[in-house]
Formats: C-alpha cells, sequence, structure tokens
C-alpha cells in the first residue's frame, strides 16, 4: 500500500514510470488526502481537481518518454502567483474575485515539465506576516501540533508538504517567508538567489526582494524543481541567465574540504537554547565529515531588520497602489465620491497588516523623511551585500538557524506585530543581499516540534548550499510529521 504521506518527487517518479499507480490515481489519492486533513490544516484557498485531472491524463506521455522527472507529480502553488483562470486572491479579500488572464512563468515552467497543480495554497495576505494568520481566508496549522503556527507567509506551502496534501509547492521569499514555515513544519525551504527565478505573475509585495522558490521534502527535490523554475524570461527584465543547467549536479559529493563560518550573532542570547543546540550539533556534524567550520561575526546583521522593514514597506507602499476599487478587485457600495471609493474599498479590503506596512512604507517615503529612512537603508542595505561578499572570498557557506524559536501557538503573537518582525532576525539579510539560502530541518526541541537550519552562499552558489544540505540530510534523516497523533 503506498503512503503518500512519504513520496518524494523521486520515489512518485519511480513508481509513475514502473506503472505502479497511474498519474490520474495519484491525484486521486491526494485530493482523497486533501478532503480528509484540509478542514484541520487550513493549507489550501482554492482547489482545481477537474484542471488537475486533465492535466495528469496528459502527463501519461511524459512519464513514458522519460523526459522529466516532474511528469504527473502533485504540486501546490502559494495563492500570490498568477494562474490563468483560476482564482489569485493573495489571502486578501481586495483580490477575492481576480481571475488572472495569464500565469506566471514560474508555474507555466512547471506545467511544462508535466507536474500536476492541485490548487493554490493558503498564505499571510499580500505575503505580510510570519504566521499565516493575516490571511483573510482561513488560519493555517502546523501539521506537527494543530495549535501552533505554520509560520509565513508561506504557511500554507509547508503544512501543504509536511501534511502530505502535495509532494512538492511554490512559495515566494521576501524576508524569509519560504525558510521559516519550512522551518517550523520540518521540511526543505529554498530561496534562490534574486532573479533566479522569474517574478512574472507573482503579486508583488517588495519588488526588489521577492523571490519564489521550493517546499520540498527533500534537498535533491528542491534542486529539480529549482531545474524547472529557474532561468532567463524576457518578461522579467531582473531575471537572470546564471549558465546552470542542472542544480542536482554535484548535489552528492561529499562537501569534505569545504569552509563555513557561524556569525556569533546567529547564536546569541536571543536564540532559545535547543534551537542553539541543535544547531550546533549539526555544526558538529559538519565538523566529523570534514567541513572546517569557524565562528566569524557579521556585524551588520544587527541592521538587517529595520533596514528591510523600511525597505519591504516602503514598496509594498507603492506596489499596493493600484488596488483602488476601479480597475479589479474588491470595490466598497459605500461611496459618494471618488475619493470615498478610493478610502472604503482599500479600508474594507486590507487587513491591519496590510495596513500597517502601507502606513509605515508611506511615512517613510515621504517628504521629510525620505533621506532620514529609506535613503539611509538603503545605504545600510549595500553594507550589509559588501560584508557578505567578504565573508564569502573566504568561506563557501554560512551556517545558521532559521528562526531563533520553534513554532508558537496560534494567537500567541497577534497582538504584538513588533515580536513577530524579531522572528526575522536571521532570514532578512539574506534577501536585502539578493544571496540564496536554503533551511533544513535538524532535529526536534523537547515539545516534539521541527528546529530548522540556515545555510546561506555566495550569489548563484545554489549548487554550493544544495550539496552541503544534501550532505547534512544524508547523515541525518528526518521523520515525516507525526499525524497520526493528531488524527490526521
Amino acid at each position: 500500500m503506498m503512503d503518500i504521506r512519504k513520496l518524494t518527487i523521486k520515489t512518485a517518479a519511480m513508481a509513475l514510470r514502473k506503472k505502479e499507480i497511474s498519474p490520474v490515481e495519484l491525484i486521486e489519492k491526494f485530493y482523497e488526502r486533501i478532503d480528509v486533513t484540509d478542514e484541520t490544516i487550513g493549507a489550501y484557498i482554492s482547489l482545481e481537481k477537474e484542471k488537475a485531472l486533465e492535466q495528469a491524463a496528459k502527463a501519461s506521455s511524459m512519464i513514458d518518454d522519460g523526459s522529466s522527472l516532474l511528469a504527473g507529480i502533485p504540486m501546490a502553488v502559494k495563492d500570490n502567483m498568477c494562474t490563468e483562470g483560476t482564482k489569485t486572491t493573495c489571502g486578501s479579500r481586495i483580490l477575492g474575485n481576480f481571475i488572472p488572464p495569464y500565469t506566471a512563468t514560474a508555474v507555466s515552467r512547471l506545467g511544462e515539465a508535466g507536474a500536476v497543480m492541485l490548487g493554490k495554497l493558503n498564505m499571510d495576505e499580500f505575503a505580510m506576516g510570519g504566521s499565516t494568520e493575516n490571511s483573510y481566508y482561513r488560519k493555517t496549522r502546523n501539521p506537527w501540533n494543530t495549535k501552533m503556527v505554520p509560520g509565513g507567509s508561506s504557511g500554507g506551502s509547508a503544512a501543504a508538504v509536511a501534511s502530505g496534501q502535495a509532494i512538492f509547492t511554490l512559495g515566494s521569499d521576501t524576508g524569509g517567508s519560504i525558510r521559516q514555515p519550512a522551518a517550523f513544519c520540518g521540511v526543505v525551504g529554498l530561496k534562490p538567489t534574486y532573479g533566479t527565478v522569474s517574478r512574472y505573475g507573482l503579486v508583488a509585495f517588495a519588488s526588489s526582494l521577492d523571490q519564489i522558490g521550493p517546499v520540498t521534502k527533500t534537498v535533491e527535490d528542491s534542486a529539480i524543481v529549482l531545474n524547472a523554475i529557474a532561468g532567463r524570461d524576457k518578461r522579467d527584465s531582473t531575471s537572470i541567465d546564471t549558465g546552470i543547467n542542472d542544480y542536482t549536479q554535484g548535489i552528492n559529493e561529499s562537501p569534505v574540504g569545504m569552509k563555513a563560518c557561524i556569525p556569533v550573532q546567529y547564536l546569541s542570547e536571543g536564540v532559545a537554547p535547543e534551537v542553539r543546540s541543535k544547531v550546533q550539533k549539526a555544526i558538529e556534524y559538519y565538523e566529523s565529515i570534514g567541513v572546517r567550520c569557524e565562528e566569524t561575526s557579521l556585524e551588520l546583521a544587527d541592521y538587517a531588520i529595520a533596514a528591510y522593514y523600511i525597505i519591504s514597506s516602503a514598496e509594498a507602499s507603492s506596489n499596493l497602489a493600484r488596488y483602488d476599487g476601479i480597475k479589479y478587485g474588491y470595490r466598497s457600495n459605500d461611496f459618494n465620491s471618488l475619493l470615498d471609493l478610493y478610502k472604503n474599498s482599500r479600508s474594507e479590503g486590507f487587513g491591519d497588516e496590510v495596513k500597517r506596512r502601507i502606513m509605515l512604507g508611506t511615512y517613510a517615503l515621504s517628504s521629510g523623511y525620505y533621506d532620514a529612512y529609506y535613503k539611509k537603508a538603503l545605504k545600510v542595505r549595500t553594507l550589509i551585500k559588501q560584508e557578505f561578499d567578504k565573508l564569502f572570498d573566504e568561506y563557501d557557506f554560512i551556517i545558521g538557524p532559521t528562526a531563533p524559536t520553534t513554532a508558537y501557538p496560534i494567537g500567541e503573537k497577534e497582538g504584538n506585530p513588533l515580536e513577530m518582525y524579531l522572528g526575522d532576525v536571521f532570514t532578512v539579510s539574506v534577501n536585502i543581499a539578493g544571496l540564496p539560502a536554503i533551511s533544513v530541518p535538524c532535529g526536534l526541541d523537547s515539545a516534539g516540534l521541527p528546529v530548522g537550519m540556515q545555510l546561506i552562499g555566495r550569489a548563484h552558489g545554489e549548487r554550493t548550499i544544495l550539496r552541503a544540505a544534501h550532505a547534512y540530510e544524508m547523515g541525518n534523516p528526518f521523520p515525516i510529521a507525526e499525524e497520526v497523533s493528531h488524527g490526521l
């Protein structure tokens, strides 16, 4: 009997090629799983069963000729990536009736590779949040303990993989929104170098920081997905042709001889003792297999949170100005003038967290404050990038925790957004510098919740961190979510 919760891209592809199961049967099994679990988990906003079954039927020829490992593989997409003919809400009321006329490049490339989209995944509204409690539609729960948050903003993406509701998913990462939920849910989350994956069709939060990436069960699966979605796109001027054709190349090679550094700021007193302990054990494992690990300092890391929230909020206030109740999306029925229409549509359509960041960003960009806040944050961004560049002159990758804690109870930080912002302390600098990073599970705390370890690489150094992460994963197998205890 096939346990779909344990399927990876490679094992599912093998089963499909051996005719142990047909692509249509596999898709049916995942919808059965979603029917049983998603009322509790809340990973999905919408499902596309009819389209998925049509895609699965068409995937058979690609499976037979072996042209793509992704052919017939069930996946799902964060609901801020446009999908032609399928509602795209960004977890917001203001886009509750929006059906895009086009598909995001990353999603269409997966379709061309034969992957089958099951549906669209829940998220913090417009990707603003770290817990997936800010969605207009529902809260998502952590499959390891359904009283806990799954992280965010790609909480639906991580929870769907951890609970066996999809083999892999796509998320977006503006300041840690793939890596932090991956850490909380005990799965693998990869944030590629900025520009590696096209942002065409990704609804913008902060355009200079956003990047699409995979959430998977294994490191190798992340490399397989990246192969499909990476590459230059003429519709996105920020996308890059890296010249890398295969991110799985060299993934099985030993990392012996590599040099890694551990910034002392990443294992400071602000990190939960059990998180620090698990990451230190992972560092010891790397040393045991021939990786040279040294402590160093990343002094400007202390300024990353402040710079990130000024830059991201400023870009968000500009990007979200387009939602005016006129062109598309939610429109208030309560207005007596054009100004009333704008004001009421935005007041009723946006949630509190989005409003908070629009106000913060507008303030930082306003006359008299631009130089004091936004311009200064951009200067700090440059300095942070330069500090990372100096480290990578000497080291192959950086090791640290993905988040300072494991998952926390639902509702615990809803009244204290600043405390939630501080949970991004180890992830935002990666986006500021445009670097690649991966989160891999490195153990469980005493409450049975996953701990995530983050590996950061130099620009376009995905193959290095994938190789290092894969080596750790091979020596430290990680279980799937203990769903039986939750009735899942």
